[in-house]
C-alpha cells in the first residue's frame, strides 16, 4: 500500500534568507592606531640607575664564604688609601671613612689612621662588595694570610677563616671543593672609583670642618 501523504515526504526544505547569507566579519571604522599599543614606559626603563646599589666595604673574613676578588689588580685593586673609624651617634659599631693623608696626618694619632687597599670583590651570586687588603705590617701572620687568601680569590672560589677556635693564629684558606661550583662574577663595568664614590658617599673627609673629623677629635661641631 503507497503512503498516504507522499507529497509530503518527497516535499524538500527551503533554506531561509539567514541562512542563504554569507558570513561576513565586521571591518574595524577608522584607521588602524597602532599607537595604543606603544610601551609608554619605555622612557622610564631607560633611566634606570645603571650603577649597582652602594657596595659594603669589609674584609675577606667577614664575607663568611667563599669570595672571588677581581682579576685585574691594575684597575680594580685601589692604591693604599688612608681611613679612620668614626663613632656615631645612634649606631653599635664605628663607621669607616675615607681621609685625606694630610688632615689625617695634622689631626690624628699614627694609630688611628687605618692604611689599605680596596678590591672589588663578590660571593657566589654576584654579591658584591669592596674587599679591605692589607698593606701594612704585612710580617704579621694575620695580615700574611689574609693577603694571601685575597690573591687566590684572583683565580679560585676561596674563603678566609679565622683559626682563634683552634688555638692558632692567622687564617686558614680553604678553597671551593670544585672549581666550577659557582659561576664566574659577572664583573660591574663601573670603575673602581665610582664604586667606591658610592660606598663612601658622606664618609669622606677632605676639610677640616668635616662633622666626623670634628667628632673624631673632640672638636665642638660647627653650627653653620
Amino acid at each position: 500500500m503507497a503512503p498516504r501523504n507522499m507529497k509530503a515526504i518527497e516535499k524538500t526544505e527551503t533554506p531561509t534568507p539567514e541562512e542563504t547569507t554569507p558570513l561576513t566579519i565586521a571591518k574595524p571604522s577608522g584607521k588602524f592606531d597602532l599607537s595604543k599599543f606603544k610601551a609608554k614606559r619605555a622612557a622610564a626603563i631607560a633611566n634606570v640607575e645603571t650603577l649597582p646599589t652602594p657596595p659594603p666595604v669589609h674584609n675577606m673574613a667577614a664575607a663568611k664564604d667563599f669570595v672571588r676578588l677581581h682579576p685585574d689588580a691594575e684597575a680594580y685593586w685601589s692604591d693604599e688609601l688612608c681611613f679612620v673609624s668614626v663613632p656615631i651617634k645612634g649606631q653599635k659599631q664605628n663607621s669607616l671613612h675615607l681621609i685625606d693623608e694630610d688632615l689625617a696626618l695634622r689631626f690624628l694619632e699614627s694609630g688611628e689612621i687605618l692604611r689599605r687597599r680596596l678590591a672589588l670583590a663578590s660571593k657566589p651570586n654576584d654579591v658584591f662588595f669592596l674587599c679591605e687588603v692589607p698593606t701594612q705590617n704585612l710580617d704579621n701572620i694575620w695580615n700574611i694570610t689574609n693577603v694571601e687568601g685575597c690573591e687566590k680569590a684572583k683565580t679560585l672560589w676561596t674563603k678566609v677563616t679565622s683559626r682563634k677556635s683552634e688555638g692558632a693564629e692567622g687564617y686558614k684558606i680553604t678553597f671551593a671543593r670544585d672549581p666550577d661550583s659557582f659561576s664566574n662574577p659577572n664583573w660591574p663595568t663601573q670603575s673602581l672609583g665610582e664604586l667606591i664614590e658610592r660606598a663612601f658617599t658622606g664618609r669622606m673627609i677632605e676639610t677640616e670642618d668635616h662633622p666626623a673629623l670634628r667628632r673624631k677629635i673632640g672638636a665642638k661641631q660647627s653650627l653653620s
